[in-house]
């Protein structure tokens, strides 16, 4: 298998077009599309567009994904694809397209460059210039649910090595290959210390070979509000997907260009460029709409393509657009504006402007981005594990740990015993505090026999699975309601598992 490689040098640009699958979209979809392959043909973008249908009317069809195979099809073979915002009709059975595409095709990559547009488009923040690299395709995001007892429902949060280490190298990456001087990494490992704390470890591992390039590691709750209040002393970010999430948002709102971002999803071998607003199908067919956000993506596909001279030129034509007062009606300023247009007429004031460079605003300059954003195959690193005990969870409707602990420690079970009691992480028992309020959700440490567990070093003796199986089977036996278990391993003599709090 070959590593990802995204070409980003500057270069003669190519030939020969390349195909890309062009998906209109829904509700203001197909007029930005159009829009914007107008000013793609008239910049000279060497694209040859396959038109795929995607969306709205593939889920009434009956087909409930949004996408047909012969779609598939055209996105597998043409590695690219340009979406419109499409619309997931309401009610059940329906699922997001947009999150099928990036998990199915392995886009593990979210890129989001938010700039300020000052004074054309109203920010607080004139010296905004930040570029947010989301991992798409792991943690909250997974989707893997369930109810466990009456009171208690569980998300899993996964978090893997090999995807921390993708979206981490990326963002170093991207950072080298735009010029970029900062990457920052944004975690809450004070609290997961396993998850978070495994992105945090890896973006020290990986920063280790990117001396060059400034690091950072923050909280993500004070990095969000310091985003907000501070975004000009921000770069490149690089985090997990839900946090990716919440601060790319954070970032468009406060930079004034919700409607007028693009973003791209990066994966091995597929990549999609696309706007990051909705399709806004309540101003559907009136010509009204701002193909920006679509536009920017599509200049991100050109940059992706090595057509960096095209990407730079339609970018400058639409920031000299802009400084000219040329806007549609939602940054329509009084003041500002000296000509209201149309979606079509907006792209035919970028074309008649291509050529032209921004006198104010930052002069686009993709081409002078150098070197490969590559990124190596995983390599799984042999470890040695060890089983050291089991968390059991029970359903248990009373609300005493005290009598609920004095059961289990007579379970009279193979070198497995009692450590401890957590309700909701906080150890209740041994001397838990009534204070603390409990549900029905009971988590139980068993671990070996062989250690003192009155003694508070935190060691652990090895077990064996069957032990495991027989504790399972004497609590069940013992009308315990079992609802999970999770054993406890040892990594190259590192704990794999978080502590009680309290424990």
């Amino acid at each position: 298998m070959n590593s990802t490689s995204v070409s980003v040098q500057q270069q003669t640009e190519i030939a020969k077009s390349i195909k890309v699958a062009i998906a209109k979209g829904d509700g203001i979809g197909p007029e930005i599309m159009e829009a914007t392959l107008r000013v793609l043909h008239a910049a000279g973008a060497k694209i040859e567009p396959e038109f795929i249908d995607i969306g709205e009317k593939v889920y009434e069809s009956g087909n409930t994904s949004g996408i047909s195979e012969a779609a598939w099809d055209a996105i597998r073979r043409n590695k690219i694809i340009l979406k419109s915002p499409i619309t997931t009709p309401q009610g059940k059975g329906y699922k997001s397209l947009n999150v099928t595409l990036r998990k199915s095709l392995g886009l593990f990559a979210n890129v989001r460059p938010v700039a300020a547009l000052h004074p054309y488009v109203h920010t607080n923040f004139p010296d905004m210039d930040v570029v947010i690299i989301r991992e798409n395709e792991e943690d909250l995001y997974a989707g893997i649910e369930h109810q466990q007892t009456q009171d208690v429902v569980q998300c899993l949060k996964l978090i893997t090595r090999p995807g921390c280490e993708r979206i981490i190298r990326y963002a170093f990456e991207y950072a080298r290959a735009y010029n970029r001087k900062k990457v920052t990494c944004m975690v809450k490992d004070n609290i997961m210390k396993l998850t978070d704390g495994l992105f945090h470890e890896v973006f020290k591992e990986i920063g280790a070979e990117y001396e060059d390039i400034e690091q950072d590691v923050q909280i993500i709750d004070i990095g969000s509000a310091r985003l907000a209040a501070k975004p000009e002393d921000y770069d490149v970010i690089a985090t997990s997907n839900l946090y990716g999430d919440i601060i790319s948002d954070i970032a468009a709102e406060i930079g004034g260009s919700v409607g007028m971002a693009g973003s791209c999803n990066i994966g091995k071998n597929i990549a999609m460029f696309e706007a990051i607003h909705g399709s806004a199908p309540d101003i559907a067919g009136q010509q009204t709409a701002n193909p920006s956000g679509l536009l920017n993506a599509a200049i991100l596909m050109l940059a992706h393509l090595g057509q960096t001279k095209t990407a730079d030129k339609i970018k400058n034509a639409w920031l000299a657009t802009l400084e000219d007062g040329v806007h549609t009606a939602d940054i329509y300023k009084e003041g500002m504006t000296t000509k209201k247009v149309t979606t079509s007429e907006f792209a035919d004031e970028i074309i008649s402007r291509l050529g032209a460079i921004p006198q104010q605003l930052s002069v686009s300059k993709l081409s002078t981005g150098k070197g490969k954003i590559t990124i190596p195959d995983y390599k799984r690193k042999e470890t040695e594990k060890v089983l050291l005990g089991v968390d059991v969870f029970l359903d248990w409707q009373e609300t005493n740990p005290e009598k609920l602990g004095k059961s289990l420690e007579k379970i009279d079970s193979y070198k497995l015993k009692l450590k401890m009691i957590t309700n909701r992480g906080v150890k209740v028992y041994p001397n838990g505090l009534e204070e603390t309020f409990c549900t029905d959700h009971w988590r139980c440490r068993f671990v070996s026999t062989d250690m003192d567990t009155q003694n508070k070093t935190l060691t652990y003796e090895e077990v064996e699975f069957e032990q495991v199986i027989d504790l399972l089977s004497k609590l069940n036996a013992n009308g315990f309601n079992v609802i999970k278990t999770e054993n406890l391993y040892e990594f190259d003599k590192k704990r794999g598992f978080s502590l009680g709090q309290g424990e």
